[in-house]
């Protein structure tokens, strides 16, 4: 699944295809393209395995893996908003909301399968009030998810009246901490949301107009693309992968907790920008926003078993995504 980034004739008249296949282009600038990201990753891991004890185990690996799948859900989604040159930054509070009404309806005596399904719901809803103020009122994604941020996360305080609400029920626990076949159920559904988008992207109609709008969304206005409705069902999928993120954090946690997700969604733009997704749109794919997501969770992880302060490890994760940012925008003004 790890390939180049993908771009579209619109956003970039040269490219017509993948962006390591434009003639003239350095071999070692076209092995970056394909590979570099994986390479950090790799290089990554091999450093925390020499400096972090105890990190070079199968049973940290799945640790990274369960704790990783919950931020990467989000960036899956985040992969999406981006591509089409928005935000969204109300993720992380969406994921709150909705994993506390996940859990206030099992406090209610409902089966688990109705909480998560309700509790995704809940969160594409969210993400549909964000796509139809986005697309159809032309507000910018930054104000109108950051409006959101605040009012989703007041919502679960509200909700909660700002204490943790104990959700014991068996089912959540096997879906936070079961295993399928000695993989950690988060993780499985992590692979499969990311097949999902993948596919979505790679072969649907769905996923060539999210490429055309991020590159050029007047020209694909006038290809005839319905550019405002494929905006309100990108920020929709944002919107149910934060709630499904949601339902996971609180059958991990065993409770719906208000705070839940703060600071998310910046780890989520971090595994987005990390990945090699353009902050100008219509570049990435999410195989490599999940190696992006594993990047931040190696990170984080390695500093945890070194005993760094947190917040020492707030002022690195903040460096590695201004550096992301950096790179991204050098990217664009080689253009």
């Amino acid at each position: 699944m790890i390939g180049t980034s993908r771009s579209t004739p619109a956003q970039n008249p040269s490219a017509g295809g993948p962006a390591g296949a434009r003639p003239g282009r350095p071999r070692t600038a076209v092995l970056w393209d394909r590979y570099g990201i994986l390479g950090v990753l790799v290089l990554l891991v091999a450093l925390m395995a020499v400096i972090a004890p105890n990190f070079f185990t199968l049973g940290n690996a799945f640790n990274i893996a369960r704790a990783t799948s919950i931020n990467a859900i989000l960036a899956a989604g985040m992969t999406l908003v981006i591509l089409t040159r928005g935000i969204d930054l109300s993720v992380g509070s969406n994921l709150a909301v909705s994993g506390v009404v996940s859990v206030l309806l099992w406090t209610a005596g409902m089966p688990a399968p109705v909480c998560v399904l309700v509790g995704i719901l809940v969160g594409a809803l969210f993400g549909l009030v964000n796509g139809a103020l986005v697309a159809y009122l032309a507000l910018p994604a930054f104000i109108v998810t950051l409006g959101g941020l605040t009012y989703l996360r007041g919502t679960a305080y509200l909700l909660t009246d700002g204490r943790p609400l104990i959700a014991d029920d068996l089912g959540f626990h096997l879906m936070g901490n079961g295993f399928i076949v000695a993989v950690p159920v988060p993780v499985v559904i992590m692979l499969g949301v990311f097949l999902a988008l993948w596919f979505l992207l790679r072969f649907t109609r769905f996923g060539t107009e999210v490429y055309a709008i991020g590159g050029n969304p007047e020209a694909a206005r006038l290809a005839g693309i319905r550019v405002k409705w494929t905006l309100v069902k990108v920020y929709v999928i944002a919107g149910a992968c934060a709630g499904l993120a949601g339902v996971l954090f609180s059958a991990r946690v065993m409770s719906g907790q208000p705070t839940a997700g703060e600071t998310y969604e910046l780890d989520a733009i971090a595994a987005v920008v990390l990945g090699g997704t353009s902050l100008l749109g219509g570049v990435g794919t999410v195989q490599r926003t999940l190696i992006g997501a594993m990047i931040m969770g190696v990170l984080s992880n390695g500093l945890l078993l070194m005993n760094v302060p947190f917040f020492y490890q707030l002022i690195i994760k903040g460096g590695v995504i201004v550096l992301a940012v950096a790179i991204d925008g050098l990217k664009n003004w080689k253009r």
